[in-house]
């Protein structure tokens, strides 16, 4: 097969879906012809000198496009529009990996144009939660509801996204539920404890609860810092590890970690990448996800296959992989039940103990391979479906 990705940022710092498109391309390259397209948003170290940029990466190309705006996150790039308008034909499949973005709107168009098949995977973003819910209105009235009913399948993470698709009006057999999955063998040899310790400057003796991931609301970072404070009284050899960019929310929680009067208990270290992640996430005690909403959250994965056990709300998607088999789940936006759960999770060590060894067997069921196969079965079924029609 010949697969074109499609997603509008790509760059390390953007979140879940860049990636699961790296992880999925990687392990699809293997057996298949397939390039990226995607935008150089938030990509401040790379050199573009030309456009298109190209760059060949784990057997597949990725190409990126210049955005001449960005306005509400919309990442408008023409270049790529002219591409796709005369590079699509060639392709037997499209997999976006977004649905309220410009180019989704271009490839709906030029899919429909030339008959292309391709697949919708909204990562999460169809319910319109926080901000911008009014304009997100606007555009699937316009725009996202077209989007849907023109995609071959569309993927759920989960049967709760899969229950957000049929209420947009997506029938049931166009429905595919994959969860993610992760590279297994990027966890196969991990750094030694105490490096990221030694690293910051943390005593070896200092239990670390550990928050990965982007600072934004949505994530319920202070839900957690309020949590935290709260466990000080009891825990005097704590540490709060906040790692991630900022997304807009960092000002408040620097605020309210100063006004709690715990500064000297939180280490904000700023975003990190391959081996320093893996670091964080094997010095950490347990990883915190406490998130308002979350459709799947990647960084629980990443923790469970680094053996560090994990606490998350029942809003994320896939708490209930997780329960009593590799952590604890709380109810959402609740700092007692969090302040509960860390210290149960921190004092009991027989349980946590339980819970690392159960960290091997657990992440298995998600292992990358897994995930790649589904897809190609979509990929596969839509195609000859296509070509049955035509």
């Amino acid at each position: 097969m010949k697969i074109l990705q499609v997603i509008p940022v790509l760059y390390a710092s953007s979140g879940g879906p860049a990636a699961v498109v790296r992880s999925i391309s990687k392990e699809l390259a293997k057996r298949h012809e397939l390039t990226v397209y995607t935008t150089n948003a938030l990509d401040q170290r790379r050199g573009f000198n030309t456009y298109p940029f190209k760059v060949e990466s784990n057997g597949y190309e990725i190409v990126y496009f210049p955005r001449i705006l960005a306005s509400y996150g919309f990442n408008i790039s023409p270049s790529m529009a002219i591409a796709l308008q005369k590079t699509l034909p060639q392709y037997d499949v499209v997999h976006l990996h977004s649905w309220r973005h410009f180019q989704d709107l271009i490839v709906h168009h030029y899919a429909k144009k030339y008959d292309i098949p391709y697949v919708l995977q909204a990562h999460g973003s169809i319910a319109r939660v926080m901000a911008k819910q009014r304009l997100k209105w606007i555009y699937d009235v316009f725009f996202g509801y077209r989007l849907l009913k023109d995609a071959s399948k569309v993927i759920a993470l989960n049967p709760i996204e899969a229950e957000q698709y049929r209420g947009m009006g997506v029938p049931r057999e166009k429905i595919a539920i994959i969860p993610n999955g992760i590279d297994l063998s990027e966890y196969a040899s991990l750094p030694p404890r105490g490096c990221f310790r030694k690293k910051f400057g943390l005593d070896k003796n200092e239990k670390i609860v550990l928050y990965l991931g982007r600072i934004h609301e949505i994530k319920g970072i202070d839900i957690l810092v309020r949590a935290f404070a709260n466990i000080l009284h009891e825990l005097d050899d704590v540490r709060l590890v906040i790692v991630g960019p900022n997304d807009g929310y960092l000002g408040e929680i620097e605020a309210l970690i100063k006004a709690l009067q715990i500064e000297d208990t939180v280490l904000i270290s700023g975003p990190l990448y391959g081996v320093a992640k893996l670091e964080a996430y094997v010095d950490a005690d347990v990883y915190v996800l406490p998130s308002r909403y979350e459709i799947f959250g990647n960084t629980v994965l990443e923790s469970v296959a680094c053996g560090t056990p994990v606490i998350l709300t029942e809003s994320c998607g896939i708490a209930e992989c997780f329960r009593d088999k590799v952590g604890l789940v709380v109810k959402n936006n609740s700092p007692p039940h969090l302040e509960e759960a860390l210290l149960e999770m921190l004092i009991n060590r027989k349980r946590q103990k339980i819970f690392k060894e159960n960290c091997k067997i657990v992440i298995q069921k998600f292992n990358i391979s897994e995930t790649v196969a589904k897809l190609e079965e979509v990929y596969k079924e839509i195609i000859t479906r296509s070509k049955n029609y035509l």
